[in-house]
């Protein structure tokens, strides 16, 4: 298989060199959650990625996100839910109402969404992100 820089991968198989929907539809059914919980990785925003120093980070609840496409882009909202094995994420005042008049929460996917904001209660969270000190006796 040729490796390409920009492809997701997935046990032996990388997503991107996959070019048949069937087959990476099955590479996505047949993930291990680990393999899902990588795919749930979303980028940061210009400030985030400058405070940390990293381009990507998993979503998860608690985290505020922006929404950048679809009927409900440009609102920004806490993720209340996270459902890995389709990929998409709640997000707090993104509803659509129902015929029968009930509000209904509209998952939204991963691809379409920025982290503007961390939930860093977590301690192994908050220490990843911290920067690493450069050694001393370099330049």
């Amino acid at each position: 298989m040729a490796s390409s820089s920009k492809s997701r991968e997935h046990g032996s198989l990388r997503l991107n060199d996959l070019t048949k929907p069937r087959k990476q539809r099955k590479l996505i059914a047949s993930a291990t959650e680990k393999d899902l919980q990588k795919m749930m990785s979303v980028n940061l925003s210009e400030k985030l990625r400058e405070k940390y120093g990293i381009r990507s980070l998993s979503v998860r609840k608690g985290d505020t996100v922006k929404i950048l496409r679809g009927d409900f882009a440009g609102i920004e909202g806490k993720v209340v839910e996270t459902d890995r094995r389709i990929q998409r994420v709640t997000v707090e005042g993104v509803t659509r109402e129902r015929v029968s008049g009930e509000q209904t929460r509209v998952p939204v996917h991963v691809s379409k969404v920025v982290l503007t904001n961390l939930d860093l209660s977590d301690k192994w969270r908050s220490e990843r992100l911290e920067k690493p000190e450069a050694p001393e006796g370099t330049a």
